[in-house]
């Protein structure tokens, strides 16, 4: 297969690793259609012999900072947000193993398709948060599901509960990062464990990948059932506007409980 893109999403295959580029600079901001781009690249590369591994990276200041609730979008629509969920369950449904280089922040929706990639590599600079409650809102993308099984029950609520932002550092020490390196070296080093990989026989790469993470696209599918019901019930809220305008303000919020 040849390099191709496909809307905001570059794919480049070189040596059996394919990367896959996210390209809406600065922060990333994805919607459903960014999503269903990056899940039909995964499955065309999944279909490729000559890919047998992926380096999931992004162009710009963010890896990604979820969604943009500044500007009109699909995302608070429910038929949009039903959307958005089913291709990211796409995400965890491909074969090949994922590397994800995180280059700046991973934000909201972000870090849920940061979690999406068997690993992830960053620098001490890099930030990750669940700020979900800030906007007033719930959090999605599967992430009640995939960020407790990675790090732990009690560290993915104090993430959640909080939306506080932790540095690649501390994500590190966590689990949640598994390479750190300088910020100069993130891609490079993501792309040589993505290499590691596909160094071995790709049947059995893949074979031990489907055992490790059995079930857990419909587990992913289900949850984000659930995250989608909560979600629709606070869109509405007054607590909801409030944290989207308190966030685009960059000062706490002001919430009332309605």
């Amino acid at each position: 297969m040849s390099d191709f893109d496909l809307g905001d999403v570059r794919v480049t295959l070189l040596d059996f690793v394919a990367q896959v580029e996210m390209r809406r600079p600065p922060h990333n901001f994805f919607d459903a259609t960014l999503v269903a781009d990056l899940a039909t690249a995964l499955e065309r590369l999944d279909a490729d012999p000559d890919c047998r591994a992926t380096l999931l990276c992004a162009e710009g200041k963010s890896f990604c900072a979820g969604a943009d609730f500044s500007s009109p979008r699909i995302y608070d629509e429910q038929e949009g947000t039903a959307k958005l969920y089913a291709n990211a369950v796409r995400l965890f449904a491909v074969r090949k193993p994922i590397v994800a280089a995180i280059e700046g922040a991973a934000i909201g929706g972000g870090l849920g398709l940061a979690l999406a990639a068997d690993f992830r590599v960053a620098c001490p600079e890099a930030r990750f948060s669940a700020n979900f409650v800030k906007l007033g809102t719930h959090a999605g993308f599967g992430i009640t599901h995939t960020l407790p099984a990675l790090i732990g029950r009690q560290r993915a609520s104090l993430m959640l509960l909080t939306g506080r932002r932790l540095t690649g550092a501390a994500a590190f020490e966590w689990g949640l990062v598994d390479v750190l390196v300088e910020p100069a070296a993130v891609r490079t080093a993501a792309r040589d464990l993505a290499l590691e990989m596909a160094a071995n026989a790709p049947l059995a790469v893949v074979a031990t990948r489907e055992t490790m993470r059995d079930g857990l696209a419909e587990a992913v599918r289900l949850q984000t059932g659930l995250e989608f019901h909560k979600q629709n019930a606070l869109f509405d809220t007054e607590d909801h506007r409030e944290g989207v305008a308190a966030v685009a303000q960059r000062r706490p919020g002001k919430f009332s409980g309605r």
